[in-house]
């Protein structure tokens, strides 16, 4: 069996489809750690939807920030964004079944590899304060919510800046709402682990005193897989942890790789994408 870890799809699902042909992946026997944002700003949201769906246990998918607005929108109440391109699935006939698998996926997946320890992904990386082991405890929080009678209000109130910084002892949507921040939106952060959400650029766009997030070091050395960050272009310049990114900007006319989990190897596809 041969694990391939595959960035932001974003709706490009002809590119998907070619990049699983090129690596030769086979459902029986192989698997995909999907990075999340599966859908939005991409021309077929709906297909990628259908299609990861189909794949059944053979994908592990995570969620980001995009899965998580669509799940706003259709659930929560929150509005379309002017480039959203998520009126396909919200019209579909299939829409609710889609809607209840993408609700009930995780926000992160953890699984010990032979010869590597510790295999983290979450969308948007790890705090380095957090542990494996306590970020799993704190995702499985939000995925609760998410699968409760209460995921609505949660979904409504989800999203906000505030707080931008992690205290064990935050409680309430206050608690969840940084957890969600952490592991979906998270780039630049300063030392003592609050977030910055106004630069969403290169490195070189880190505001005074914050740094990306994998630039810290940890107490620890899992592998993290992590996307959500399409100007790296794939590439955690001056890591100091084990931070794989995934991210290649396909949706932006970049491409879209798969990293044999094994090997190291990448392969990729070029965009179909204009921008």
């Amino acid at each position: 069996m041969t694990d391939y870890a595959i960035g932001d799809l974003q709706g490009c699902h002809a590119e998907f489809v070619e990049l699983l042909e090129r690596i030769g992946f086979d459902p029986v026997c192989d698997r995909l750690w999907l990075a999340g944002d599966l859908v939005n700003r991409g021309p077929e949201s709906l297909a990628c939807l259908r299609e990861v769906r189909a794949l059944g246990d053979a994908a592990l998918t995570v969620l980001g920030n995009h899965d998580l607005h669509l799940l706003a929108v259709a659930r929560g109440g929150a509005r379309l964004n002017r480039k959203d391109t998520l009126d396909e699935i919200l019209a579909a006939p299939d829409r609710e079944a889609l809607l209840d698998w993408l609700q009930s996926r995780p926000l992160l997946v953890r699984q010990v590899f032979e010869g590597q320890g510790d295999t983290v992904m979450a969308h948007a990386g790890l705090l380095p304060q957090w542990s494996p082991g306590e970020a799993a405890d704190l995702a499985g929080e939000v995925e609760e919510r998410l699968g409760s009678e209460r995921s609505g209000e949660f979904l409504e109130r989800m999203y906000g800046n505030e707080p931008a910084c992690w205290e064990a002892s935050l409680d309430g949507i206050d608690r969840l709402r940084v957890i969600v921040n952490v592991l979906t939106r998270m780039r630049f952060i300063d030392a003592a682990g609050c977030l910055d959400f106004s630069a969403k650029e290169g490195l070189d766009s880190a505001p005074v005193g914050f740094a990306p997030w994998f630039r810290y070091p940890r107490s620890d050395d899992p592998r993290l897989l992590f996307g959500h960050w399409a100007a790296l272009e794939g590439r955690a310049e001056g890591a100091r942890v084990r931070a794989e990114a995934l991210d290649t900007g396909c949706v932006w006319g970049g491409s879209l790789v798969a990293l044999n989990l094994s090997t190291g190897e990448r392969t990729g596809v070029p965009s179909r994408q204009r921008r």
